[in-house]
């Protein structure tokens, strides 16, 4: 009968096929170690001033168009009080990181994976312009599957059963059980 020895820490087992099935965990230490390994390069002073300067400004316009909207006031909030506080918030943070990050970090170098940040926001702008238009469940739809299917890699039947429920309970939480007046199909 064959039997193997197992060395090192851990549960040990004479069934061969056990012992050969579960390799020991790694340490965290290890983890980190192998993490590191593969981790892109970082990204440097220059892209991290570059990428707060973006930010910062794309918060300033966020701000603009939030106070064309109508902030009100803490006890009667206009439309754009929310969005202007977000914005503020976008621009607070990236002008520290313009401070804080300008000495390198642990931002990542940008890559051709940078690009799925920007498809995502694109289709989000997408989602944005078409639901005034055709309503929230269309343009929601594609954008999960958009979002699940290209950039998550889901397979096409769980972006697809995905989507359906995410949009389904967007339904129910906003137009059924809130009665908000996000435009609709149904």
């Amino acid at each position: 009968m064959n039997q193997t020895i197992h060395e090192g820490p851990g549960p040990q087992s004479n069934d061969p096929v056990e012992s050969a099935a579960e390799p020991d965990p790694l340490t965290p230490e290890q983890l980190a170690a192998l993490w590191e390994e593969e981790a892109p390069p970082p990204a440097g002073g220059l892209s991290n001033l570059i990428s707060s300067l973006f930010a910062t400004a794309l918060g300033g316009a966020g701000m603009a168009l939030a106070a064309g909207l109508g902030l009100g006031t803490p006890a009667a909030p206009g439309p754009g009080l929310w969005p202007f506080v977000m914005s503020l918030a976008i621009v607070v943070f990236g002008a520290v990181q313009i401070v804080v990050g300008r000495h390198g970090g642990d931002g990542e170098k940008f890559s051709k994976l940078s690009w799925l940040t920007a498809a995502g926001f694109a289709t989000l702008i997408g989602l944005v312009l078409l639901m005034p238009v055709i309503g929230f469940e269309i343009p929601s739809l594609l954008l999960c599957l958009v979002w699940m299917k290209l950039l998550g890699g889901e397979t096409w039947r769980a972006a697809v059963l995905y989507s359906l429920l995410v949009v389904a309970g967007f339904y129910a939480i906003f137009i059924l059980a809130l009665g908000t007046t996000i435009p609709h199909l149904f």
